[in-house]
């Protein structure tokens, strides 16, 4: 009873945000809708036991993906009426792109209505947390392609601290040894004249 309103709970505040995240005029206010509905939608993978997942929607989605839309959409200066101006045009793609979303949407819940794939013979309970699972098989079967995996990511930080940080003619940069090197009488000195007495050259 308690799992079951908890679902309808999740999924009624997961489905009202993603409508406030279309409908919402102001873009900083449908990011914050995202968040709203990627926390619900982390809710709804407790619920069927895969706490990894709903970790993953938390920390990856809400924690970078939305946060990083946020700053985006706030630090640009996005004239969205213009944007807004080209709605005629591209109607059609969209109405194109809705029809078959309905179509995956209709034959998903036609699947799932014919009953699930694999037996419940076959089908057998988890003795074990899903992150367990996951953990073991990551480093035991598929340990090489996950080193290769995390080689490639740091290629690419690499790759993106050097094309970042090039010398650039049109930037004025810090000279360490320049300032330790300094003498006193290159330094800048104050003075406090007396009123109407000036500056002495």
């Amino acid at each position: 009873m308690i799992a079951t309103i908890a679902f309808y709970l999740f999924a009624t505040l997961t489905i009202v945000p993603a409508l406030c995240v279309i409908f919402a005029r102001n873009p900083v206010h449908s990011v914050l809708w995202l968040i709203l509905a990627f926390f619900n939608a982390a809710g709804l993978m407790l619920l069927v036991g895969a706490e990894f997942i709903a970790m993953l929607v938390v920390i990856v989605y809400v924690g970078a993906v939305a946060v990083l839309f946020l700053f985006v959409v706030m630090m640009l200066d996005i004239d969205f009426a213009q944007l807004r101006s080209g709605f005629t045009r591209n109607l059609p793609f969209g109405l194109i792109i809705a029809v078959v979303l309905f179509a995956e949407m209709f034959f998903a819940v036609r699947a799932w209505q014919a009953g699930p794939v694999i037996s419940n013979a076959a089908a057998r309970e988890a003795t074990q947390p899903n992150i367990v699972g996951l953990g073991q098989v990551l480093y035991s079967r598929f340990l090489f392609p996950f080193e290769i995996a995390g080689l490639i990511l740091l290629v690419a930080m690499i790759g993106a601290i050097v094309l970042t940080h090039r010398s650039r003619g049109d930037v004025r940069g810090q000279k360490v040894w320049k300032q330790v090197d300094r003498r006193a009488d290159e330094a800048v000195k104050l003075e406090n004249p007396e009123v109407g007495g000036g500056m002495k050259l």
